[in-house]
């Protein structure tokens, strides 16, 4: 009797082994997956002072050059977009609602204003600047350049520095120029005020050019401005750089081809709309180089511990339909030098 149940329980303990081990096997893939958490996708808050339309350029070199890199946007990766469309009030409202959100870098995408306001709505967010005009140094954004120290670094585009650059240029494009005006916003940061009325006339003299500068503050200064330099007949146009500028460089294009006036600008985008020259920053370039700041971050490096880059790439733009239409001829030379006419 004892042989016949051991029988029995020898024959059945096949089945029974099996049963333990798949009920083992089951819970063993069961307990990680009830207990593993989603990954957590990280969250990019784009703070831009334009409208949409006027930030594509930008936005989208930042885009293909994050995806470049293996962020894929609805992916692996969210990007938060917030337009101020020209209203500087609306900085505080947007970032914080970029701040709520938790995201984990900010991309101020504007000047010296949009990096300021993003520095006072958070000192834990890192945040990239992506080429402001202004000294990062002068305007207290970082420590130093090697150094930033804070929750910001990116990029600087030399803006202002590179002002005597640009009378230069205006002074051998048309040697005739003797007198300059200098068209600037005193509200677009200090940097600006610095070029206009440190920079610029210590250039000027070394040039043999005389300049005067002329403010515009708000919307409604253009007209007066403009009604203003017509009486005085200036013999070359300089634009400095800032938002209300920017927003409005279709109207000061349009001036300064009205008038027939030479005219250089701190921004490529006046000359893609009629104006003369622009020195400066290959944008687009450093545009891409904002990619490898967000990158940095998001694998852990700490915005105080990665340098401020400067640019390496300059670009020399000369609009040769304005200057047929001013009745202006470039000399060879200069051409020569252009990294890129447009006909």
């Amino acid at each position: 009797m004892r042989k016949k149940f051991f029988g029995r329980a020898l024959s059945a303990l096949p089945f029974a082994l099996s049963s333990v081990a798949l009920s083992a096997s089951l819970f063993a893939f069961s307990v990680p997956a009830q207990g593993q958490q989603p990954k957590k996708v990280p969250r990019i808050g784009y703070l831009a002072s334009r409208t949409a339309a006027t930030e594509f350029t930008r936005s989208e070199a930042v885009r293909l050059a994050l995806r470049e890199l293996g962020y894929i946007e609805g992916q692996n990766i969210e990007i938060e977009y917030r337009y101020a469309e020209g209203k500087r009030d609306r900085y505080p409202e947007l970032l914080a609602e970029l701040v709520r959100l938790k995201v984990d870098v900010i991309v101020a995408a504007g000047g010296e204003p949009t990096v300021r306001a993003a520095m006072k709505a958070t000192k834990t967010i890192p945040i990239v600047m992506t080429g402001a005009g202004a000294d990062p140094v002068e305007a207290g954004h970082v420590e130093t350049l090697a150094r930033p120290g804070g929750n910001v670094t990116g990029l600087t585009n030399l803006g202002s520095e590179l002002g005597g650059k640009r009378l230069e240029l205006l002074k051998e494009a048309v040697p005739k120029v003797a007198r300059v005006a200098v068209l600037y916003d005193p509200g677009a940061g200090p940097g600006f005020v610095r070029e206009v009325k440190e920079d610029l006339p210590i250039e000027a003299r070394g040039l043999g050019l005389t300049i005067r500068s002329w403010e515009a503050r708000a919307v409604g200064d253009f007209e007066r401005v403009f009604a203003a330099l017509n009486k005085e007949r200036p013999d070359g146009l300089y634009v400095t750089g800032g938002l209300l500028f920017h927003t409005n460089r279709k109207r000061i294009v349009g001036f300064a081809l009205q008038s027939r006036l030479p005219s250089v600008y701190g921004r490529r985008e006046y000359v893609d709309e009629g104006g003369l020259m622009y020195c400066g920053a290959d944008l687009a370039d450093s545009y891409r180089r904002v990619a490898y700041f967000v990158n940095r971050i998001l694998k852990g490096t700490k915005p105080a511990d990665l340098p401020v880059e400067q640019p390496t790439k300059f670009e020399m733009v000369i609009n040769l339909k304005t200057a047929k239409q001013i009745g202006v001829t470039i000399p060879p030379e200069v051409l020569a030098r252009a990294t890129k006419l447009i006909k």
